[in-house]
């Protein structure tokens, strides 16, 4: 994908490094338990749960940017020089770029709308943790965005394993990743992501996972729509990278290796083909209107 230079003005820093375990932010591309579960199999998950419990912090509120983490601004005294951030890596300077061209694409897309938009901030890991507005996040959970300070926590190593454990390589995979967590930010500017932590809070698990599948998926549309805005920027080979990213990072995908078998119930951002399904609506249409998840079947 051909990305223009980051702008000099974005909201770019690094986070600063928290200790002990904390909450994670909404949205988190693989999801803090089919992650852990991969990794530590299902003894890992039952850990991590129990944790929680001590803790008094709810499990669902970890997949969907709620729970009781402490909400505390990102303690990174302010946004810090983009170039000298950005430039610290190549992997950063890709992350940068993608990031500044969802900030100009939905800018745009909002002010055509006649709304108001406001841009997300983007912390970079310089250690295992950060501090975020969620609480301290641990980078293993994978990029996430935190909507109590509106910002996105990205770890560049995650790409590694996203290339080379999961087959999705390419920089348009990597950028599909930045973009999807932007359209976490696009549901908090819409309240989306309000709307559906209330009813969460009121539903089972079952029927709170189902919600989180329906939001994760329309972030999965937005990033589409971010890909059709810049449709004249992709390359040959870019919309496969994206879908084989997609199908890679579906529920019943990590589950099948975790564990070799699926729980559809416990899906918290949706299978494969589902992924796929809505990246791929959003790329077509280039709407965001078509993006509504949380009618019919999805």
């Amino acid at each position: 994908m051909r990305l223009d230079d980051y702008d000099n003005d974005i909201n770019v820093g690094e986070a600063q490094p928290g200790g002990g375990f904390g909450g994670g932010g909404g949205g988190l591309l693989f999801g803090l338990l089919p992650l852990i579960g991969s990794r530590f199999g299902c003894g890992g998950i039952v850990v991590v749960l129990i944790i929680l419990a001590v803790l008094g912090m709810n499990p669902l509120g970890l997949l969907t940017g709620g729970g009781n983490a402490p909400v505390t601004r990102s303690a990174d005294s302010g946004q810090q020089n983009a170039r000298q951030i950005c430039e610290a890596s190549p992997e950063r300077r890709e992350a940068c770029q993608a990031f500044s061209n969802a900030d100009n694409t939905w800018e745009k897309i909002f002010a055509d709308s006649g709304q108001r938009f406001e841009a997300p901030g983007l912390r970079f890991f310089v250690g295992n943790s950060a501090q975020s507005g969620c609480g301290v996040a641990q980078s293993a959970v994978g990029p996430f965005y935190c909507p109590p300070d509106r910002t996105i926590y990205l770890d560049t190593r995650f790409f590694d394993e996203l290339a080379n454990r999961f087959g999705a390589k390419g920089d348009f995979a990597r950028n599909y990743v930045i973009a999807h967590e932007f359209g976490h930010h696009i549901q908090t500017l819409l309240g989306t992501s309000d709307k559906v932590r209330q009813a969460q809070q009121a539903a089972g698990e079952a029927e709170g996972n189902a919600l989180s599948v329906r939001l994760e998926l329309q972030a999965d549309c937005y990033a589409g729509v971010w890909a059709a805005k810049n449709r004249n920027r992709l390359e040959p080979g870019d919309v496969e990278e994206g879908m084989t990213a997609a199908r890679a990072i579906g529920d019943d995908t990590l589950q099948r290796e975790a564990t070799g078998r699926v729980v559809p119930d416990s899906f918290t951002h949706g299978s494969s083909e589902q992924r796929m399904r809505w990246l791929r609506r959003g790329m077509e249409t280039g709407d965001p209107a078509q993006c509504d998840t949380f009618s019919g079947a999805i």
